[in-house]
This record gives structure tokens, C-alpha cells and sequence, in this order.
């Protein structure tokens, strides 16, 4: 899901507070406007109304409207989820720290080596590949339970691997599926991130 960008303005006029105004349902005191840290929002519950619209062929689940949850059962979060900062970097340098970083065993993945031995220059992660079949179409892995990556080992890799011309989808999926498994055989103080 996505909300619309906001500009880091509280000013009276900005969207954001006017967002901030729906979800808690009151405007923002002196104080909130003097100390405000958009961090403060993290884990605070919300009613979100979502909107898929439909664009080019491709659906896309945004974020309406915003208002204060009622219910007073607040969700625990599933601890499985990386926010963008804190996820190793695309050129192989991990700059997250080690509190945010996924329960699940996900780790960047040793560099491949080229056919005569050398390093290739890409990184490989395997927690980002998406899924692109069944009911997870669309999800990175990692941020699959355990159920569903087993699923997909056991329903999906076998029928996967018997196919003489997968596509390349399928070969990045198959080669993420295949190193899960193997770092399931792995006790999890051993994994490296």
C-alpha cells in the first residue's frame, strides 16, 4: 500500500497535517508542532481505507484516508517486516543495524563467482526477489511467512525446476527458494545478515 507523498511541513495548509489531523482525529497541540518526529508514528494504529485503482494492466492499493482506530485491540506487530533504510544496500554494503534487521533468516547471499572463478560484480538478495506466482504474486520474499515460503518449496519448486525453459522470473525464484532451504538447515545464530 501507499499513501501520497508529503512534503516535511506541518504547516496548517500541508497535507501531511491534514493527514495527521484525520488520523488522530483532533489538529496537532503547540507542543506536538514544536517536537514533532514523524518516527513517533511508527506502531500507532490506525483505520486505513485503501483504494486499488487500475492502471495500464497493473492494479495499485493506495491509501484514501487515514482516521483513528476505535477498536482497542491494538495489532502486535509480525517483526518480519524491514523498513527501506535499515535493508542491506544494493551494492552489497549492510547498513542497517542489527535490531532491524528480519527474523526470518534473510541475509544478502555470498557474491556468485563467474564461470572462471572470479567474482561477479551484483549481489545477489535473495529475501527481495518477488514472488510472481499463486496468491503472493507481487511480494518480496522476505516478507512471506514461513507457511507460504513452504508452500512454495513444496507446491511450486518441484513443478519449477522440471521445466527445460523457465523464464527468468522463475529462475530467480527457483535460485531464492533454493537458498532459503538451505539456510534452513542452518541454526539461525549462525546466519549472517
Amino acid at each position: 500500500m501507499w499513501s501520497r507523498n508529503f512534503t516535511p511541513t506541518l504547516n496548517e495548509k500541508s497535507s501531511l497535517r491534514k493527514f495527521l489531523r484525520g488520523w488522530f482525529g483532533r489538529d496537532l497541540t503547540a507542543a506536538e508542532l514544536g517536537e514533532f518526529d514523524t518516527e513517533t508514528l511508527l506502531g500507532k494504529p490506525a483505520q486505513v481505507v485503501v483504494v486499488h485503482e487500475h492502471k495500464e494492466n497493473e492494479v495499485y492499493a493506495n491509501i484514501a484516508a487515514c482516521t483513528t482506530d476505535k477498536s482497542g485491540n491494538p495489532l502486535k506487530p509480525s517483526g518480519k517486516f524491514v523498513r527501506a533504510k535499515d535493508r542491506p544496500a544494493k551494492d552489497g554494503n549492510d547498513q542497517g543495524s542489527a535490531e532491524h534487521r528480519p527474523t526470518g533468516g534473510y541475509r544478502r547471499a555470498e557474491q556468485p563467482r563467474s564461470e572462471d572463478g572470479g567474482q561477479k560484480s551484483e549481489v545477489v538478495d535473495h529475501g527481495a526477489v518477488k514472488v510472481h506466482v499463486g496468491k503472493y504474486k507481487g511480494i518480496e520474499l522476505r516478507d512471506l511467512n514461513l507457511e507460504a515460503v513452504t508452500a512454495l518449496c513444496e507446491k511450486w519448486l518441484p513443478g519449477a525446476k522440471a521445466n527445460a525453459k523457465p523464464l527468468a522470473d522463475d529462475k530467480r525464484l527457483m535460485a531464492a527458494l533454493e537458498w532459503w532451504l538451505s539456510t534452513q538447515a542452518q541454526p539461525a545464530d549462525d546466519l549472517q545478515y
